[in-house]
This record gives C-alpha cells, structure tokens and sequence, in this order.
C-alpha cells in the first residue's frame, strides 16, 4: 500500500474541500433547475420506468390449460432457495396420473432476494420471476405470498398459462 503525502498547506484545512464541494452541488443545482428536460428524474406517480423483458420481479406459479397448478411439490425450489423462503406443503392428488400436488405453497417475500434460483431449479416450469416489481404493503402479513396471490392475481388475467403445455413435454420428453 502505498500513501500519498500532500505537502501544501491547504491540504491540512477542511475549508477548502468544503466549499469545493459546495461549489460542485450549487453548479449541479442551477443546472438541473433552468434545464429540466434534460434532468435524469422520473416524476415517479405520473411516470414509470420501463423495464426490460428480461427483469425478474415479483414470483408467478404458472397453470396448466385446464386451470389446475403446474407445481408438482418436488420441493426443488425451497431446497434451492438461498433465503430459506419458500414453504411448501404437498399432498397426494385424487387423480391417479399426478403424484402429488401442493395444497399450502407460500413465499415470503421480505426475506427473498429475487435470485431466480426457484426459477432455474423447477423442472416443470412452475414457478417463474414476471414482470411486476411494485409491492406496497402496510405490514409484514401483506408480504407472504400464498398460492392465490401467486397464481390466481387479478393483474395476471386468470394465471399466467405455462408456455410449453404437458402433451408437448411428453411429446419432447421433457
């Protein structure tokens, strides 16, 4: 490591980096207030900043054509999870061609990092990170997402449909 000495004697006082500083604020000041068009704030309420398709936001659980959850509680995701937020409680299904399926799936989304790692690690595409990224809530409550804020959301227009359907997967052997 290496320490660079300063030997002007204005160095040592704090007057100088202060009004140098308050130059620089006052010059940033003046600028952005006579040329506002070119002033890199958003008017946030009135307009919002459009994300690429690529951004991961708040958890999807997609569903089948049908209606029914695609999850097959193999309990991938919340083994995968880094933040341990995710809860799955799995029962067996009255149809005898699906093994089980999940009757209590939460994800709390306080603790969530938004890694994608449940997104990468569910084999049948059930779980996926969409679009949205505003989550206004009063209290803690509001932040455990449960199957029906998931999957079944008015924003989503009644689930969003898996894009690769289980006929096409058995025809691909996926």
């Amino acid at each position: 490591m290496s320490v660079v000495e300063r030997n002007n004697p204005l160095a040592k006082w704090y007057l100088p980096g202060i009004l140098g500083g308050l130059l620089i604020t006052g010059k940033h000041l003046l600028r952005n207030l006579f040329r506002r068009k070119q002033m890199p704030t958003l008017n946030y309420p009135e307009e919002k900043y459009e994300y690429s398709p690529r951004f991961k936001g708040n958890h999807i659980l997609t569903v089948k054509k049908d209606g029914s959850l695609r999850c097959t509680a193999c309990m991938l995701c919340a083994t995968n999870c880094p933040a341990e937020c995710i809860t799955i409680v799995a029962s067996e299904h009255n149809d005898p061609t699906v093994e089980k399926f999940p009757i209590h799936y939460e994800i709390d989304i306080l603790r969530c990092v938004f890694c994608g790692f449940c997104e990468e690690a569910c084999p049948v595409d059930a779980i996926r990170m969409g679009p949205e990224w505003q989550t206004p809530g009063l209290n803690g409550e509001n932040f455990v997402y449960d199957i029906r804020r998931l999957a079944h959301r008015p924003q989503l227009k009644a689930g969003i449909v898996s894009v690769v359907d289980d006929e096409e997967r058995h025809k691909a052997g996926i």
